[in-house]
C-alpha cells in the first residue's frame, strides 16, 4: 500500500512553528510528526523556494517566514460578521500589497461571507487565503444546500443549470429585502477568476477569456455546500471603482444598467435553441437593465422562433431596453436581422 502524501501535514506544522523555533525548525517539527529530519527538511526547501519560508546561514540556519502567506480559519456562521472576518482573518496576511488589490479582495471577501451568512443555511464556513509573490488566492466554503440549488428553488426553474444563466445577468438575490443580487456579478469581474462549485455543477469567471463557463463534476465528486475561489495578480493595476464604471449608467448615475449575458447558457444539455420557451428563459429579468449584451460565443445557429421572441416581441415590450448581440455566426445575425426587420415593420 502506497504511503499517504503528507506534504500539506508538514508545511503546515512548518509555517505555524517557524515563529516559536527559527533555528531548530526542522528538528522540531520532525519530532512533533515522527518523520526524518531530511523528509522534513525537503518540505521546508519547497516552502523557501515557494516563498513560504525564508533561511539566513548555512551550519545553524535560521528560519522565519518568507514573503508569500497562507492561513485558513474556520467559524461558527451563526452570529459571524463579515467584517470581522475581513480585519482579524484576511487583511494581515494582504498587508503590503497595492491599495486597489487589497479593496478588491475587501470587496469579494465580505460579499462571498454575508452571502454565506445570509444565504447558504449552513452552520460553518471555511476561509482561505494564499498569497504569493505573483497571486492572491481567497476561497470561501460553506456548508449549507448549496447555491445553485438555492436558486433553482427560488426561482422555479427547472434545471439548476440554468442557475448559471440568472447568477451571470446579475440583479438576482433570494431576499431582496437585505441584498440587491449585485454581489457575484461585480466581485466575478474584479477578480482575474472568480469560481463557484456547488453539487455537481462549477460555475467559472475567467477575465482573460471575458466568459462565463459552466462544468459539470463527477457525481463522486460533488460538493455539498457552496465554495467561491476568487484570484487575483498581486500586481493587478484593475481597480473595483472600474468595474463598476464598466457597468453603470455613469458618469452621474452609478445605477447598475448593463449587463453581459451568454446566450448559451440557456441551454439545457446538448438542446438547440429554437423555442419561445428557451427565449423567454433567456431574457428572464433583464427587463431590470438599460443594455443587456447578449454573447452568442458558442451558439451556431438559433431558430426562427427564438429570434423573434427575443428581438421583436421582448424588444417591442421593452422599448427602454437596448439589446446588443455580439459574437453572432452569419446563421445567427440572419435569423437576428429577419426578426428585427420585422419588428421595425410592425409585424405580429
Amino acid at each position: 500500500m502506497p504511503r499517504p502524501d503528507r506534504s500539506a501535514e508538514i508545511d503546515a506544522t512548518l509555517l505555524d512553528r517557524v515563529a516559536k523555533h527559527p533555528r531548530d525548525l526542522v528538528a522540531v517539527v520532525g519530532n512533533e510528526l515522527g518523520l526524518t529530519r531530511q523528509t522534513v527538511a525537503a518540505r521546508a526547501r519547497a516552502l523557501i523556494k515557494a516563498g513560504y519560508l525564508a533561511k539566513s546561514g548555512t551550519t545553524r540556519p535560521t528560519y522565519t517566514l518568507g514573503s508569500s502567506r497562507r492561513a485558513v480559519f474556520t467559524h461558527v456562521l451563526r452570529g459571524l460578521d463579515e467584517g470581522r472576518v475581513w480585519l482579524h482573518d484576511i487583511a494581515p496576511v494582504l498587508r503590503g500589497l497595492p491599495v486597489n488589490v487589497v479593496d478588491i479582495c475587501h470587496h469579494g471577501l465580505t460579499e462571498m461571507v454575508n452571502n454565506a451568512i445570509d444565504h447558504s443555511g449552513g452552520s460553518h464556513l471555511r476561509v482561505f487565503v494564499d498569497r504569493t509573490r505573483e497571486t492572491v488566492t481567497l476561497m470561501v466554503s460553506d456548508d449549507g444546500m448549496g447555491i445553485f440549488r438555492k436558486i433553482t428553488a427560488a426561482l422555479d426553474l427547472p434545471d439548476e443549470r440554468l442557475a448559471l444563466l440568472e447568477l451571470s445577468k446579475g440583479k438576482l438575490t433570494t431576499d431582496p429585502r437585505r441584498h440587491t443580487g449585485e454581489g457575484v456579478f461585480f466581485t466575478s469581474r474584479m477578480f482575474d477568476r472568480f469560481q463557484i462549485v456547488s453539487g455537481e455543477l462549477v460555475f467559472d469567471h475567467d477575465d482573460a477569456q471575458a466568459d462565463d463557463l459552466l462544468d459539470d463534476i463527477e457525481p463522486r465528486y460533488a460538493r455539498h455546500g457552496t465554495t467561491v475561489l476568487m484570484e487575483i495578480a498581486a500586481d493587478s493595476k484593475r481597480t473595483a471603482k472600474q468595474v463598476f464604471d464598466r457597468f453603470s449608467s455613469g458618469p452621474d448615475d452609478y445605477a447598475f444598467a448593463k449587463t453581459v449575458v451568454p446566450v448559451r447558457l440557456a441551454k439545457v444539455g446538448d438542446e438547440n435553441l429554437v423555442s419561445r420557451s428557451q427565449a423567454k428563459r433567456l431574457m428572464q429579468r433583464v427587463e431590470r437593465f438599460r443594455t443587456v449584451v447578449l454573447d452568442f460565443a458558442g451558439i451556431a445557429s438559433i431558430g426562427q422562433a427564438f429570434a423573434d421572441e427575443v428581438f421583436r416581441v421582448f424588444a417591442n415590450a421593452h422599448p427602454d431596453v437596448e439589446l446588443v448581440p455580439k459574437h453572432a455566426t452569419p446563421a445567427v445575425q440572419q435569423m437576428i436581422r429577419r426578426a428585427e426587420v420585422a419588428r421595425d415593420e410592425g409585424g405580429i
